[in-house]
């Protein structure tokens, strides 16, 4: 199978309309989807238990008796673990341990300005949120590197409880993922998915624990139900396809270009892999080793696809034209395979995770470097930041006034209230000015 990415030139006169075209992407924009969420949401915000079970015999086909049957306990998370592999041991407890590092890095403190002679005193109190559901996907691959990702940052900012919901497709659930529960620390786990768990999260039943925010990945209707109960909950974002903008100053090895291209295409046909260079005989190479290596992956048909979908090859002028194309993408991954990748960081505005150099590769990320790889997608890297400690944490501001204090700014507040036209606002600040 041939695969022929779109290929643009930053010169071309059509340049930025077909760049638009090709990197939109809309998730949630089906009615007749939302509707049906609407109504799932609904159904088990008024029903509970017995909307879930119906949900999730009709939906999973998982015909279990009961809704306590849902619910798998810490012992059954232990034993998932202590029926791995050595090896597969090693690799999640390492992973763990290099992201649990790098999230304690991300803590925040309590604090308080220098006190001043005024009698006021200002600051600002930090706090976890009390319970936290984490959504894990359960359809064309498994991902337990994403509970550890997920759940780890919410451990570190001190959450006390943490909710796990994972599909059971006809009663099947995968041990890995469980093991990878365990080593996190997830508290619960309820073998439930879709709109439906989203649902349950938000709203609560007898079995399920609501909880404060919603976070993880899913398909199209679990993005519909987490954008439909936001307000009710918080949630961590509405993501799109896996993205990647890998930018290559030759001399380096095609096939390690594309390979890089294919790990994000392996995800699913929505994956968009962007390649972006100023060199196009190195361009033809890369894509001379995607036709060759593409037999050779055992989800060739999904990465075929992919890149016949939503693949694109740009050519640039130079590096400050390449820099200007990937803060107009503003990826999800951005690969910067060159000798001096810290000289280009300070003009990068907007990526979602920076991969520095030649032998970084997105996969190290995707895994066990240590950073979040729950990310913004879909253009989003130019407002939003990746998953972290400061997602599990409310701040409190802190204001204390003396006596003295309180006449010190009391006919600033009072003067700005009565020009607003809030009278109580000024007299509740005059009675103690004039106390």
């Amino acid at each position: 199978m041939q695969i022929k990415p779109a290929v643009l030139k930053t010169t071309d006169a059509g340049f930025e309309a077909r760049l638009t075209k090709l990197t939109a992407w809309e998730s949630v924009s089906d009615i007749s989807r939302q509707t049906r969420v609407a109504e799932i949401i609904e159904a088990v915000r008024s029903e509970g238990d017995e909307a879930l079970l119906r949900l999730t015999r009709e939906l999973d086909e998982n015909y279990v008796d009961s809704a306590s049957d849902l619910v798998l306990d810490a012992p059954a998370l232990e034993d998932a673990f202590r029926e791995l592999s050595d090896s597969l041991k090693i690799a999640l407890s390492t992973a763990r341990d290099r992201i649990w590092a790098f999230h304690e890095a991300q803590k925040e403190a309590s604090w308080r300005l220098p006190e001043k002679d005024d009698g006021i005193l200002l600051g600002q109190e930090v706090r976890p949120m009390s319970r936290v559901g984490l959504y894990v996907p359960g359809g064309k691959a498994t991902y337990p590197s994403s509970v550890l990702m997920n759940a780890i940052p919410a451990k570190v900012a001190g959450v006390p409880l943490i909710q796990m919901v994972v599909p059971a497709p006809k009663g099947e659930l995968n041990p890995i993922v469980l093991a990878a529960a365990h080593l996190a620390e997830v508290d619960r786990v309820v073998t439930i998915g879709g709109a439906q768990a989203v649902a349950a999260l938000a709203h609560g039943t007898d079995t399920v624990l609501p909880v404060d925010k919603i976070v993880g990945p899913g398909n199209s209707w679990v993005a519909n139900a987490k954008r439909q109960v936001f307000g009710k909950v918080g949630i961590d974002m509405i993501a799109g396809p896996s993205e990647i903008l890998v930018y290559v100053e030759p001399p380096m090895d095609p096939d390690w270009v594309a390979m890089d291209l294919f790990s994000q295409a392996e995800h699913d046909e929505d994956a968009q892999p962007i390649f972006v260079h100023c060199d196009q005989s190195f361009a033809d190479k890369v894509h001379e080793s995607m036709n060759r290596l593409l037999p050779t992956l055992e989800r060739a048909s999904i990465i075929a696809k992919s890149i016949n979908n939503r693949c694109i090859f740009i050519e640039a002028l130079n590096r400050a034209d390449a820099i200007a194309v990937v803060n107009r993408v503003a990826p999800e991954h951005l690969e910067l395979c060159v000798d001096d990748p810290e000289t280009m960081l300070p003009a990068i505005q907007n990526a979602g995770a920076i991969f520095m150099g030649r032998f970084t590769p997105e996969s190290l990320g995707d895994y066990c470097a240590g950073p979040n790889h729950v990310l913004p997608t879909s253009g989003t890297a130019r407002f939003a930041s990746p998953l972290g400690v400061y997602d599990f944490i409310k701040r409190s501001s802190v204001i204390y006034c003396s006596n003295e204090g309180s006449k010190t700014i009391a006919d600033v507040a009072s003067t700005l209230a009565r020009s607003e036209g809030l009278t109580a606002h000024a007299r509740s600040a005059e009675y103690r000015r004039d106390s």
